[in-house]
């Protein structure tokens, strides 16, 4: 397989995975070392990036890569799908979410200690849309259910990781701190993962 034809292998795995795939599963279907395997992602993510191509290859800490729509299209794939699941989030959820993303993995007890009202049915709704997820049980009496967010969050909210989060209160100081220490692999190193236009 010459170089062109494994890129569009990856292209093909990455269109029919469509959730976030490690390099190294994708490498070893390739029959290709990782490193090679990154290489020709970056390859194909600035190909499509040039060719202003309706598909977009995002990028996810750890070394986890997705095909995914290009938001700027996001109205037009709207006409022609069933959106009915992708109802706007309400500001409860929203703020569920929040808690959930700052301090995971957290319990539904912790969530409502924090918002000062019961959220089981907004828990609820986010596990059905997919945006968090059950992490286990925490070591803590009773052994409750623990959530934490899930790759579709990230993707939803254009986010790497948990790490590009806006800093909360008081931390300023310390993000800008991480920012000038990050050691992130070069796979972010033109920053064009997640820039849309």
């Amino acid at each position: 397989m010459n170089e062109q034809q494994q890129i569009g292998a990856l292209e093909a795995m990455l269109f029919a995975h469509a959730d976030p795939v490690e390099a190294a599963r994708l490498a070893d279907a390739l029959r290709v070392e990782p490193e090679e395997a990154v290489r020709l992602l970056k390859k194909l993510q600035k190909k499509l990036d040039e060719e202003e191509s309706g598909m977009a290859i995002l990028y996810f800490d750890p070394n986890r890569w997705q095909m995914a729509t290009r938001p700027y299209y996001g109205e037009m794939v709207k006409r022609i799908l069933d959106t009915r699941r992708n109802a706007p989030l309400s500001p409860a959820a929203l703020e569920v979410l929040s808690v959930i993303a700052y301090n995971q993995p957290v319990s539904r007890s912790f969530i409502e200690q924090v918002r000062g009202v019961d959220s089981s049915s907004i828990v609820a709704k986010l596990l059905e849309k997919g945006l968090i997820e059950e992490a286990g049980r925490l070591d803590l009496p009773g052994k409750p259910i623990a959530f934490q967010v899930t790759d579709s969050f990230l993707r939803v909210f254009g986010l790497g990781s948990l790490a590009d989060l806006p800093p909360l209160h008081g931390e300023a100081g310390d993000s800008e701190l991480s920012e000038t220490t990050d050691s992130t692999p070069d796979t972010a190193e033109d920053g064009e993962q997640l820039e849309w236009k």
